[in-house]
Formats: C-alpha cells, structure tokens, sequence
C-alpha cells in the first residue's frame, strides 16, 4: 500500500531562523577569539527589536549589536517598510557569565593534559539523548522530501538577490513537500508542493496571487527541477497540487509579522521528520553542548554506515549525562535494511568500538572548536557539503581577524567508510 511523506523548510528569512542565524553568529565570534569559548546563547527577534539572553564563559569581548546586525542586513532586511530593518531596530542584550555549577562538569583538566586525560575529563554540557539518520535515497543520504524542501528555498532565495527574473520577493519564504512512496519505501512521485513567499504589494490582491503562482510554478520549479539527478527529476509530473501562498497576499512577514526564537525549527535543521529527534536545539550553543556536537556525530556515523553498505537506511542515538565522558547508550536501528549478517544491536558494538562519543573526542575528531556555526544556521545543519574556506571577522576594524582553511560541515565527510567496510567484513 503506498503511502505520503511530507517535510518542510524555511528560508534564512523566516524569523526562527533569523533568531538561529544570530545566536551562532555570535558563537563563531567567540569561538574566534577564544577557541576555549562555553556560550549557550539564545535570540528573539519582533517588529524592530532583537533580543539577546544567555550564558557565556570567554575571554573575548563582542560588539553584540554590531554583530546582530550584520546578520540582519546580510539575510536581506535592510528596508524600513519591512518593519524590521538592521540597521534600525533595537538590540538588547542580556547575556552574562555561565554558571560555575554547570561549567564544574565540562573544565575539569588543563588545557595542556593529554588527549586521553581530557576526553576522560570532560563531560557532558547536559544530559539528553541525540540523533543521527541517514538514507541512501538521495545523494547526499538525506530524505528526498527534505532535501527538495530546502532546494526549493534556495533558489527562491537565489532568484531574490539576483533581483532578476523575479523582482518582488522578500526575505520570508516557506516550502513544503509531499512524496508518495510505493509500498516497499520507494519514491514513486511529487503529489504536491506548498510554497508561501512574502513579497511586495504590486497590484490588487488577485493579480498578485497569479503572477506569484506563475513564477513560482514556471521559473522557480523548473530551476530546482534541472539541479537534481534523472531518477529525482522523474519525479516531477503534471499532477503535482501546487498552494502557493494559499493563505493569499504575504506583505507582513518576517519578524513584523511573528516573533522568532532560536531552536525553534529543529525538525528542519535535521531530517524533516524521518528517523527521530531528541529534542535539543543546535543553534547559539558552543560543541560541549551535546545537543550539537553528539547530533553531529551520530549523523557522521549514520551517513557513513549507509555509505559503506551496512544497510540503506540507519538511524543512531546516543545518550548522556551531565558531567559524565562516556555515554549511558548507543543504539541503532537500520530500519530491517541491513546488509550484513548482524543484528542491529551488534551492529551498535562494532559502531562503539569503532567511533568515540566522548563529548571531547567528538570536539578534537569533527574540529568543531572552530568557528562554523553560522553556515550551519538556515537550509539544515544535515546533509551539507564539506568545503575548506577562509573566514574573516570584524572586516575593517581594529580587531579584524581571518582565520584561513576552516573546515565546515566534517560530520558529513565519508572518512569512515573504508574503517567501516573492515569491521564488517564489505
């Protein structure tokens, strides 16, 4: 019997992420000045107004509001009647100093012990339990409806700052995608897409809804449409339902028309629904925070169990408690698509000799003490492309700073594979 999966994704300027996208802002600039940084730093953001909250222990000292608003600017809110506008609105920050009740179970060596003694030493910044998924449906090993939901805000939002073929676009924007799958978890077609774009008043209300329909279904898909493999393309068919912006006119949007918060799109930032999620927020928390660091590694191990053959489809949890190194569990489910002759609880034994989830070997192994979290903030933290790159901070100013060859995106390298492929024998 086929059934219907759906998943959905926000642009960078949906005001959730606009709240994600500042809080790791400042995490990258703390990160950069004092890699020893513990920042776990949370956003709102409402008509002309940011807020800022949280906890921080770092030598460094940040101009918040500047930083705030470079963010701002940089997603695309820089006009007054947007109601919302970087270089106008109010920027209160009420972040101060982590409590030393917390940090006593993260600092316990020098920085100078050995890699053994502060993996053993550092424990976790909270207990919880995190997730990892990976499917071997599309290229990237991430779920198609996802995958199709952030490609077709991306390139919504390529064709709002090329400024070209469409002209009327604001930041706002929101994609929902709907796949029929065949009864053996197979995709079989697209039955409907939603896209919901703010924009600007350009006509009576009824011109508007049908010039945006119009290009939504005649240049924006078919640009998504060319981007993907034929199999994918296949996909895509006369008969696809098309709500685009089914509500009717999206003038007011952005943070005018709903406050934003930081964490609150985690569905989006991870597999849109598939596998599972634990329940904690990545964004504006530096990688002591499992919530980040051990999401990521799960989904390191996930992608590359399913790259080397282990089964098609993986989901990994794993689990913590504060203060403590090692983890209370690993566990993993292939879903009945193993393809090899262990079960999936030995499949989880070999993974845990195979991989250290010890909050501190995550850091050092996926070099998350660097400052890469604002790439990270909108289109998914899952499913990525690792790159090399320079980054600099503070341009023009007295404390200008470059940092050359980060990494972003390691947990989505497949460096395990071959490990993997010995272990089991493939």
């Amino acid at each position: 019997m086929s059934y219907l999966f759906t998943s959905e994704s926000v642009s960078e300027g949906h005001p959730d992420k606009i709240a994600d996208q500042i809080s790791d802002a400042l995490i990258d600039h703390f990160l950069a000045y004092d890699p020893t940084s513990k920042v776990a730093c949370e956003t709102m953001v409402t008509t002309g107004q940011v807020v800022l909250a949280g906890e921080v222990k770092s030598k460094a000292y940040l101009d918040v509001q500047s930083i705030a608003r470079d963010v701002i600017n940089g997603i695309g809110y820089t006009k007054g009647e947007y109601m919302f506008n970087g270089d106008s609105c109010g920027v209160i920050s009420a972040i101060h100093e982590q409590s030393p009740d917390i940090n006593q179970g993260v600092d316990r060596v020098s920085e100078d012990a050995d890699f053994e003694t502060r993996a053993n030493a550092q424990g976790a910044g909270d207990q919880g339990m995190m997730f990892g998924y990976a499917t071997n449906e599309t290229e990237n090993y991430m779920p198609l409806a996802l995958d199709l939901a952030h490609s077709i805000l991306k390139e919504l939002s390529a064709l709002r700052k090329e400024n070209g073929a469409i002209q009327y676009l604001r930041p706002d924007a929101k994609s929902q995608v709907t796949i029929e799958y065949s009864d053996n978890h197979k995709p079989v077609r697209i039955d409907s897409i939603v896209v919901s774009t703010q924009h600007d008043e350009f006509g009576s209300d009824e011109a508007m809804l049908a010039k945006i329909r119009q290009d939504i279904i005649n240049i924006l898909i078919p640009k998504v449409r060319s981007r993907q493999k034929p199999e994918i393309q296949s996909l895509f068919n006369d008969e696809i339902k098309y709500h685009i912006n089914p509500t009717g006119k999206f003038v007011i949007g952005g943070p005018h028309g709903d406050t934003g918060l930081t964490g609150r799109k985690i569905i989006v930032d991870t597999y849109g629904g598939k596998g599972a999620h634990g329940g904690g927020a990545f964004s504006g928390k530096d990688p002591s925070k499992v919530d980040r660091s051990a999401a990521y590694a799960t989904r390191h191990i996930a992608k590359n169990l399913v790259a080397a053959g282990v089964a098609d489809e993986v989901l990994v949890q794993v689990s913590y408690a504060i203060g403590v190194a090692e983890p209370c569990g690993l566990y993993i489910n292939t879903y009945g698509t193993s393809k090899v002759n262990f079960s999936d609880s030995e499949i989880a034994h070999k993974v845990n000799k195979l991989f250290d989830l010890r909050p501190f070997a995550i850091e050092q192994n996926l070099k998350l003490r660097n400052p890469i979290y604002l790439e990270t903030a909108s289109y998914g933290h899952m499913g990525r492309e690792y790159y090399t790159s320079d980054k600099t901070f503070n341009k023009g100013k007295s404390n200008e700073k470059t940092i050359n060859d980060l990494e972003f995106f390691t947990w989505e390298k497949l460096d395990r594979v071959e490990d993997i492929k010995k272990e089991f024998s493939l």
